[in-house]
């Protein structure tokens, strides 16, 4: 690798950082009292599913550990937000489910970040946006993200 390259990489990673650090940090403000981001995203994940996933399955979705993911699920069940239910066929399995309430926080909680959202999207335009769709896609699929 040339020096420019690693000028290059270096400068691309340094934005995607803290364009992150300050996605989050916005989005995280924007969230109705009491929810944070990890909470609205599975949330949205296991809305968007439609169906139950495992403790285990979600963990491996978001990359975090399970102990991180048991955490924010006994959050999430504390709240309200989702059942936690036993695999009746493997007694040493769970499946979480989104509740009723669970879904409308999260419809909640979009509506307090589409705007957010939408008026980045705006601000940047959307044919610039298009445009970098697919090289940030195959970013995230280079470090191993699903599809």
């Amino acid at each position: 690798m040339n020096d420019r390259t690693g000028d290059l990489a270096v400068a691309l990673f340094s934005e995607l950082f803290m364009a992150d650090q300050l996605a989050r940090a916005e989005l995280s403000r924007a969230l109705p009292k009491g929810m944070e981001l990890s909470h609205f995203s599975v949330l949205n994940l296991l809305a968007r599913a439609g169906e139950e996933r495992t403790p285990a399955q979600l963990a491996r979705a978001f990359h975090v550990t399970r102990g991180a993911m048991t955490n924010t699920l006994a959050r999430l069940e504390w709240a309200g937000h989702v059942h936690i239910r036993p695999d009746w066929d493997d007694a040493r399995r769970k499946f979480v489910g989104i509740s009723p309430a669970g879904r409308a926080a999260r419809d909640t909680a979009l509506q307090a970040i589409v705007p957010l959202l939408s008026g980045t999207v705006t601000a940047l335009g959307e044919d610039r946006v298009r445009a970098a769709l697919p090289v940030l896609r195959d970013l995230r699929q280079r470090f191993g993200g699903e599809e």
